[in-house]
């Protein structure tokens, strides 16, 4: 972008794209989950996040369920930071980083809270669980090519 003295900048195709783009967005940003009062993250936060539906089926096979929440569309389970390291979360699930709930006019509401002071679901059973009902084989097991 280049400016002449006295005239209004000249905006390249790929800004005006870009703004047209960002124009449709909305501008709600990223709200984290809050951890509730009392609890610790000694490990760091993400969270797991399934559609409601897939949701109800998850809570009831897993041995330990750490803070759950949900809204209208998803629910989201706390685990501790890194759960996605060497794993990749099945699709529909999406793995948010530091807890982050995209694109939400408002913080899901807290479904369950455990007992104790860790709100982590632990996040081995979790991927197996949401690999079982998704019909996807777990990344350890699944052949590796040459």
């Amino acid at each position: 972008m280049s400016a002449v003295p006295g005239r209004s900048p000249v905006l390249g195709l790929d800004t005006l794209v870009r703004l047209r783009r960002d124009r449709g967005r909305s501008a709600t940003a990223p709200r984290r989950l809050v951890v509730p009062e009392g609890m610790t993250t000694p490990l760091g936060c993400d969270a797991v996040a399934l559609p409601a539906a897939l949701g109800a089926q998850v809570m009831p096979r897993l041995p330990r369920v750490g803070c759950v929440y949900a809204d209208e569309t998803h629910w989201w389970w706390l685990v501790p930071s890194d759960s996605d390291y060497a794993l990749e979360w099945p699709a529909p699930a999406h793995y948010a980083t530091g807890a982050l709930v995209p694109d939400s006019p408002h913080a899901p509401d807290l479904i369950h809270r455990p007992d104790g002071t860790l709100p982590y679901t632990p996040p081995i059973p979790l991927y197996l669980t949401v690999c079982r009902l998704t019909g996807t084989a777990p990344a350890w097991s699944r052949p590796i090519s040459a």
